[in-house]
């Protein structure tokens, strides 16, 4: 909000992540979205978009209990802890996934109702849905200027891409 009252035409450019929060080449790919933060501030918007594979039993309930954690303001701190710990996310499930909001000072109870309550689901559902839509099969994948760039295979240049059609749109802009 205090990009609108500073400069009114200054629109970001959004960069979609398609995500599975159990997934170790989403945890690799922190370093990218970290390093495009920095460069980028707020001309830059990154969105998490949630792909849960099937491969790992856990990633639907951590895609929602992402969504409680933005709920409660500390969305990417709690997805950066889940992402970290996808061993333990893993070995533990929900039991993980609570823990990590408590240590963040969320209110676990909260994220215990909605993962069962089911509040996010909708949220998740259409993520994937979209995310099908358009062709995506594995993750980390971006999404910036209509182009689709897929990390699961490898990252190995993808930042320095990203950061081309980031710095186009902006020029652009």
């Amino acid at each position: 909000m205090s990009n609108t009252t500073t400069d009114r035409t200054a629109t970001p450019v959004v960069l979609d992540v398609w995500c599975g929060l159990q997934c170790a080449d989403c945890r690799t790919a922190l370093d990218d979205l970290r390093a495009l933060r920095a460069r980028y501030g707020d001309r830059l918007e990154v969105r998490l978009r949630h792909f849960p594979l099937e491969k790992h039993k856990h990633s639907y309930a951590a895609a929602q209990a992402a969504e409680e954690a933005f709920a409660q303001g500390q969305g990417w701190p709690y997805v950066e802890a889940v992402l970290a710990g996808v061993e333990e996310l893993e070995a533990r499930g929900e039991a993980f996934l609570l823990d990590a909001a408590r240590e963040l000072g969320l209110d676990d109870e909260e994220f215990d109702t909605a993962l069962i309550d089911g509040r996010h689901l909708l949220i998740v559902d259409a993520d994937q849905a979209e995310g099908k839509a358009i062709g995506i099969t594995g993750t980390p994948t971006y999404v910036i200027g209509g182009e689709r760039l897929d990390g699961g295979k490898s990252q190995e240049g993808l930042r320095a891409r990203i950061e081309e059609i980031a710095d186009r749109l902006l020029a652009e802009a």
